[in-house]
């Protein structure tokens, strides 16, 4: 039930969703796939984390971030269904997060060092 919050997404922090309605064979699946995967036949999502600075190693995987707003979002749609006040905190604690994240982000580009290795 909680994936089917995300029916219909098409994008989570800018990276394309690829949704499977039915089960595949893995060769099909790994021609299709992309770096975050819903496949409702089995319950499943699945996240390719970027490996190592985009500047050196190119784009090869989400953001870190894209497992909170995949988060924030499915824990959304089942408040919507079941509000309560605990989903409500969790969606806070989510959001924190997420602006914490950007304020990184921001840091990083006003200093130039955002996608390299540099700290």
């Amino acid at each position: 039930m909680a994936l089917n919050t995300l029916l219909g997404t098409e994008q989570i922090a800018g990276f394309k969703v690829n949704h499977m309605e039915d089960f595949v064979d893995k060769e099909t699946w790994e021609k299709i796939k992309t770096y975050i995967n819903i496949n409702h036949a089995d319950n499943t999502i699945s996240f390719k984390i970027q490996d190592g600075a985009i500047a050196v190693y190119g784009e090869n995987g989400c953001q870190v971030d894209a497992l909170i707003v995949a988060a924030h979002a499915i824990i959304d749609g089942l408040n919507k269904l079941f509000p309560c006040n605990e989903n409500e905190i969790a969606m806070l604690g989510l959001e924190i997060a997420e602006m914490a994240l950007m304020s990184r982000k921001q840091d990083r580009e006003r200093r130039g060092v955002e996608g390299t290795p540099q700290v």
